[in-house]
């Protein structure tokens, strides 16, 4: 890959991966350890309005984050392994969160009224996120690693 719009796009990648890699991580590190706290009547708080916050944001940048890893991969020649690694990336984890995680977020964002149930949705939620945190964790370093061996 080479010019100014290639290293545009992937400028917006490492961003984008930036982005969620601290979202992740952040979430795994300082929101998880509360969970085993939460009950029915406490969890909607720290939970629903985050969530439904997040995805809004993140299903306008994940768009973004397929489009543009699409263009280099079109854009790449022989060089693709940067983004076809990202763009598989975001495909994984973007199907996991349509398929696996945004049901578990339907349930919970309905209200679950029973303390065994709680701790069940959200146990299987962050352990379907942790898997998710990986994917974006990898996106994070394919990209970081292309500009260090590409730009810098």
């Amino acid at each position: 890959m080479s010019g100014t719009v290639d290293v545009l796009l992937a400028a917006s990648l490492l961003l984008f991966a930036s982005i969620y890699l601290g979202t992740g991580w952040s979430l795994v590190l300082f929101s998880f350890p509360l969970a085993p706290r939460l009950t029915p009547d406490t969890y909607h708080l720290p939970f629903v309005e985050p969530v439904r916050n997040a995805t809004r944001f993140f299903t306008v940048m994940t768009a973004a984050m397929l489009v543009a890893s699409a263009v280099l991969v079109f854009r790449a020649g022989d060089d693709l392994w940067m983004p076809l690694s990202y763009l598989v990336a975001t495909v994984a984890a973007t199907a996991l969160t349509l398929v696996f995680i945004f049901p578990y977020n339907k349930e919970l964002s309905g209200g679950v009224r029973d303390a065994d149930r709680l701790r069940e949705v959200l146990g299987r939620w962050m352990r379907l996120n942790v898997v998710r945190v990986s994917l974006w964790t990898v996106q994070w370093a394919v990209v970081a690693v292309w500009f260090v061996l590409e730009v810098v």
